[in-house]
């Protein structure tokens, strides 16, 4: 009887030990898990960044190349005005069409 129960508290033992290793597996899971959502989070911060940069970089592309449009339409006016008077015709008040 006394042997049983020395024998069912060596088993509690290694089951405990069985218990406390796990535990020690899950928390560096955790600690691990914790580290790449971190790294993540940074990761998506550089992007959103980086994407807010390129939308600028493209709307300054934009804005640069309807400037341009403007300038050779406006030459173009010019051209027309020196060339007859025209343009009060085309579009009715002069303006786009």
């Amino acid at each position: 009887s006394s042997r049983q129960a020395l024998e069912q508290a060596r088993m509690a033992v290694e089951e405990l030990e069985d218990v406390k290793a796990m535990v020690k597996r899950l928390e560096e899971e955790n600690a691990e898990l914790r580290r790449q959502a971190r790294h993540a989070e940074k990761e998506q911060r550089s992007l959103c960044s980086r994407a807010e940069g390129l939308q600028e970089e493209r709307l300054l592309v934009e804005g640069q190349g309807l400037r341009e449009q403007i300038q050779a339409q406006a030459a173009r006016m010019a051209s027309l005005e020196v060339s007859g008077g025209t343009v009060s015709m085309v579009g009715g008040a002069g303006g786009c069409v």
